[in-house]
């Protein structure tokens, strides 16, 4: 049996809502940063009165699935399930109940299939938007309805799992700030009153440099050498492999130091703040201040101090093109000393922390990479296809019902 296939001008036009509210009632106003990308989650419901909608806003409500035509390749997707006015960088898709249903909808244009046509179809290279007139053109795969509905039932028990997988994953990061805060209070007030020493004192604080670029002998080696970068994709509190790694010769070339595993590098711009220890001997570029623990603290405890006062060493940054702490200020930078052996308790506790955390997201990259492999199979007709083989004859009626409908409406 062969899917038909329809354009999505033709089965999902662009329609709001006519829905009409009062300039004083209050109605969820709904902007793209408010979406998570790739899942569709929204992250913050704010609620304003239907006065303060600017002029580029529309209203939606829940037959719409709303599409972001702005930086396509981070698939933001939303099924509301009440009404609001949005912002008209999103697209409010109105499928055909008779034909298409909204979370079959929802699920294709998160599809890789979908993503990787819209990732293709974009103009502008700053703020790249799909083609409209590609989107419109673009068919989408119709499976009888009832078919269409099996699909989404499969991919919604699948998500359910993926989105808990997720949850035990931000639950394992929240322990960390839960956990320092009962065993030395507060890390901006200190309210245990533990003796105050500069950061210069307990650490030495070191930069980094980088090789010249134009040396290939300098690169490819088997030094780490890290970057911000390298942090902030990582998304990591132990850092043992970086995107780039330098040779002897490289090391030898520029005033980068070799660093001893344990070390707590912290980002000193672009951005400021960005904190994990070393787990491995690496060496940075110029872009951290990294923070080599002496005989009063402990890596975890300094690793943990720094991530929760994140906000506060970034407000210590300077400069004009772009903020930076420099040694100096790190060094001055005051942080609490508690006993040593509360601080290693504190670290012993933090590695168990860290190994559920990595299982944890190990875990959800499986899910996710089998998720995207579901959704795959769904629009290739692979994953229903033994279900579709024992509804063959209801099928069959079906697509011929439906075929007709989309005749009519073309």
């Amino acid at each position: 049996m062969k899917w038909g296939a329809a354009p999505l001008e033709v089965v999902a036009p662009a329609r709001g809502s006519d829905r009409r509210f009062k300039p004083d009632e209050l109605v969820w106003h709904l902007t793209l940063d408010q979406i998570e990308a790739h899942t569709g989650r929204v992250l913050e419901k704010i609620q304003r009165p239907f006065a303060e909608a600017g002029t580029s806003t529309f209203v939606f409500d829940n037959r719409n699935v709303l599409y972001s035509k702005l930086r396509p390749y981070l698939n933001k997707v939303v099924c509301p399930a009440e009404p609001g006015v949005a912002t008209t960088e999103l697209v409010p898709l109105r499928p055909d109940p008779r034909v298409l249903d909204r979370n079959f909808l929802a699920y294709y244009l998160r599809s890789p299939r979908f993503l990787a046509f819209a990732s293709s179809t974009v103009a502008g290279v700053k703020m790249p938007r799909i083609i409209m007139g590609k989107l419109w053109e673009h068919e989408i795969p119709l499976p009888p309805l009832s078919e269409q509905r099996r699909i989404v039932e499969i991919l919604d028990q699948a998500d359910a799992l993926r989105k808990k997988r997720a949850e035990a994953d931000a639950k394992a990061a929240r322990i960390l700030p839960a956990l320092f805060c009962k065993m030395f209070g507060d890390p901006a007030t200190n309210p245990k009153g533990w003796p105050v020493r500069k950061l210069g004192e307990v650490c030495r604080v070191v930069s980094g440099a980088t090789p010249r670029t134009d040396r290939p002998e300098y690169w490819g080696g088997s030094i780490l050498w890290a970057t911000p970068k390298d942090l902030s994709s990582r998304n990591c509190w132990v850092l043992d492999q970086t995107d780039r790694n330098i040779t002897e010769q490289g090391l030898a070339s520029c005033a980068t130091t070799l660093l001893p595993e344990g070390t707590v590098l912290l980002s000193s711009r672009a951005p400021i703040g960005l904190v994990a220890i070393a787990g491995r001997s690496l060496c940075t570029n110029q872009g951290f201040k990294s923070l080599v623990p002496g005989n009063m603290v402990d890596s975890w405890y300094v690793f943990a101090w720094c991530k929760l006062r994140a906000d506060y060493l970034q407000g210590l940054g300077r400069g004009a093109t772009f903020a930076e702490i420099s040694k100096d200020i790190v060094e001055s930078v005051p942080i609490p000393v508690p006993r040593l052996e509360l601080q290693r308790a504190f670290g012993s506790l933090l590695v168990r922390v860290y190994m559920l955390h990595r299982r944890s997201k190990a875990s959800q990259s499986i899910f996710e990479a089998l998720f995207q492999a579901l959704l795959h199979r769904a629009f290739s007709g692979e994953l229903t296809a033994r279900w579709r083989e024992a509804h063959m004859k209801e099928l069959l009626a079906e697509m011929e019902a439906q075929s007709k409908l989309l005749e009519a409406v073309r």
